[in-house]
């Protein structure tokens, strides 16, 4: 036999022994007073002893019931502390996940302003090229590339996927990069990925290049830093790199676009619409977004269809 009496029970006595009433701790469970009454007859009944002296219509605590009253409720308040705790500690943090390049690039460079608007939050922000499991996770919100059905998300469109040739001005000039064509005799990152493929066949060369050997990152983070060492040329999305690529460290060769057909979305669970920490954040992710408008052509704001 477990040593722990019904919880059901322990709960109906904590509060007959502090109202002294059963009526009123009836009403303040939800509960009759027979059903009260009935769940102290079982608990007496574990014990081997009474928890209450009933005598006219009232009742008092016994002395058992005296010395447990203290105890028994001390432990319920501690229950109710550490629960407001983690029901604090939710309403005042918004747990991020977000793949490693748009997390690493666009969205750490703006998080910082969307503390500031809401000093109350604090953000947590995780990277991983990894789906999260909401289920297994205390992660609010996630930023995911792909097609955006994800059963019991929500789902909720930001922009294409897109890729363009990138490198630094030094490449550029040293490999005398002037058309399209000239990229197949370059040093290209990732060399053999298909959506180079897929770039090179939107630009005017139809034939596919062939196998070759090259450097391959995890990231565009990581590719980023070997473009800008002048190691290559890379594909890369411009939304990412506008600091950049403003700035003269990289450069865009071509205007052409190559869209993969995946999107990028933010998600979230179903049951968790209109939690208030997750609009806030909904809203300030598209007014940003919208800063960046011009940097990319119209139909890649589109949803997918």
């Amino acid at each position: 036999m477990s040593k722990l009496p019904p919880l059901a029970a322990v709960r109906a006595f904590e509060a007959a022994a502090r109202l002294q009433n059963f009526s009123r701790a009836g009403e303040e469970l939800g509960m009759t007073q027979a059903a009260i009454s009935y769940q102290i007859r079982q608990l007496e009944q574990r014990l081997g002893r009474a928890l209450f002296v009933r005598e006219k219509g009232r009742v008092r605590l016994s002395e058992t019931g005296q010395r447990l009253l203290p105890t028994i409720s001390g432990a319920f308040a501690a229950m109710g502390d550490a629960f407001a705790a983690i029901s604090s500690d939710d309403a005042e943090v918004l747990t991020i996940s977000a793949a490693i390049t748009l997390g690493g690039t666009w969205l750490s460079a703006r998080i910082g302003r969307f503390q500031l608007r809401y000093p109350d939050l604090a953000v947590r922000l995780l990277m991983s090229n990894d789906l999260v499991d909401f289920d297994a996770t205390s992660v609010d919100v996630a930023l995911r590339t792909g097609n955006g059905h994800w059963p019991g998300l929500r789902t909720d469109f930001l922009f294409r996927s897109h890729v363009t040739p990138i490198c630094s001005p030094v490449f550029l000039d040293a490999n005398h990069i002037a058309t399209p064509a000239d990229l197949l005799r370059a040093e290209r990152l990732a060399p053999n990925d298909p959506w180079w493929a897929g770039w090179l066949a939107q630009a005017g060369i139809g034939t596919p290049p062939p196998p070759r050997r090259g450097i391959e990152l995890d990231s565009q983070l990581q590719e980023a830093i070997a473009v800008q060492g002048g190691f290559g040329i890379a594909l890369m999305t411009p939304l990412y790199w506008r600091t950049e690529l403003e700035t003269g460290r990289l450069v865009r060769p071509f205007e052409t676009i190559y869209e993969p057909g995946t999107g990028n979305f933010l998600v979230h669970r179903d049951n968790r619409v209109g939690v208030r920490k997750i609009e806030r954040f909904r809203e300030w992710l598209h007014e940003e977004l919208e800063m960046d408008r011009q940097m990319i052509p119209e139909p890649l704001w589109e949803p997918l269809p």
